[in-house]
Formats: structure tokens, C-alpha cells, sequence
């Protein structure tokens, strides 16, 4: 839930950079690790103690989010696939660029509702024929929910990364390639402007 709620702001602007970093987020419906609140995950009628008639709110679409944002790598995985998360998650941190990976996590304390068996029922993996690099049906794959959730590389799309376009920007697109040890460039300053 902290992802996808305090954290919300960080993942917006994370999308918009496009660091050379890879975000997994332990999607559960709820806040586990704080006595079981509702998260922005959670569905409508979740019962919680903080919400002992039900939430209100829509569930956030987290994937959604990313791919009308053009994050550069979006995907899902689920805790009761460990080959196809861990295939998923290899991808992810290979990817150059910012890559989200939303991971299916049941919270067998406080959310009796998502359970493994309710995922197992619900859950595909993408087919082959899949195009995770069409932004407009990656967009409609990932408000897929329900019935049918999906499982894979949702979307996927190649751009330069930050500190790439930071240092283009520098005149010194070949920086970070000439650096093998990163604490150099932040011990050194004049290499900066070099």
C-alpha cells in the first residue's frame, strides 16, 4: 500500500526521469505491516478495522498509472509463480531505465479476501503473441482486473535514461561509460564539467 500511497509522488516523478532503477512493489490490498487499513489497492467493500463498513474508494490501477505515463518497463508478477516471477523480475532489473514490477503478494493476516487461492483462479500469463511494446493495448491490459488478471511484461519501451540525458546535456554522453567505479564521480566534482 506505501507505494502506491505516500509513496505515489516518488513513483510519478520516478516515471517521468526515467532512472536506471527497478521499483518492485509487494502488492498485498492492504497495509500489512500496520494492523491491516485499507490500501489504494484495496477493492470497494474491503472491510478493514479502520473501515469496518467497507471502503469507498475505487482500487488505484497502478499499471495503468505507469503505461499512460510511458514508463519504460511495466510488469506484473505473482508470489505463487516463482519461475514466471523470477523471469519477470531478471527482465526488470536488466531493463536500462525505470522499471515497475507490481508483485501479487496475499497478506495471510489481514486479507482473508486476495488469497492464494483467489489469485491462482484469476491469474494468466501472457501469451507470445502479446506486444507489450503497443502503449494503447498494454493500457488496456493493465486495467484488466477481476476475473482475469494478468501476469508478464505488461509494456515495454526502449528511451534514454536520466543520467544518460543528464550528461548529453553535459556534453559528456560517454561519462558513465568511461567510469567503472560510481564513487569516483561523486568524489571527483570537476569530472562534471570536465
Amino acid at each position: 500500500g506505501c507505494m502506491y500511497g505516500e509513496g505515489g509522488n516518488h513513483l510519478i516523478h520516478a516515471i517521468r526521469r526515467n532512472p536506471n532503477m527497478t521499483v518492485i512493489v509487494h502488492n498485498n490490498q492492504v497495509y500489512g505491516l500496520t494492523k491491516g487499513q485499507a490500501s489504494p489497492t484495496s477493492e470497494i467493500g474491503f472491510v478493514s478495522k479502520t473501515q469496518p463498513l467497507g471502503t469507498v474508494s475505487e482500487p488505484f490501477h497502478p499499471l495503468a498509472l505507469a503505461v499512460s505515463q510511458d514508463a519504460s518497463f511495466v510488469a506484473r508478477g505473482f508470489t505463487g509463480d516463482k519461475e514466471g516471477l523470477r523471469s519477470i523480475l531478471k527482465q526488470a532489473i536488466q531493463w536500462k531505465g525505470f522499471s515497475l514490477v507490481d508483485v501479487l503478494q496475499p497478506c495471510v493476516t489481514f486479507n482473508h479476501t486476495n488469497t492464494f487461492g483467489w489469485y491462482r483462479s484469476r491469474v494468466y500469463s501472457l501469451s507470445e503473441e502479446y506486444d507489450p511494446e503497443d502503449q494503447v493495448g498494454a493500457f488496456k491490459k493493465s486495467l484488466e482486473w477481476g476475473d482475469k488478471i494478468p501476469l508478464g511484461i505488461i509494456y515495454r519501451h526502449a528511451k534514454p535514461v536520466f543520467s544518460d540525458r543528464i550528461f548529453e546535456k553535459l556534453g559528456r554522453k560517454d561519462f558513465l561509460a568511461k567510469t567503472s567505479n560510481y564513487q569516483t564521480i561523486f568524489e571527483d566534482e570537476k569530472r562534471w564539467f570536465e
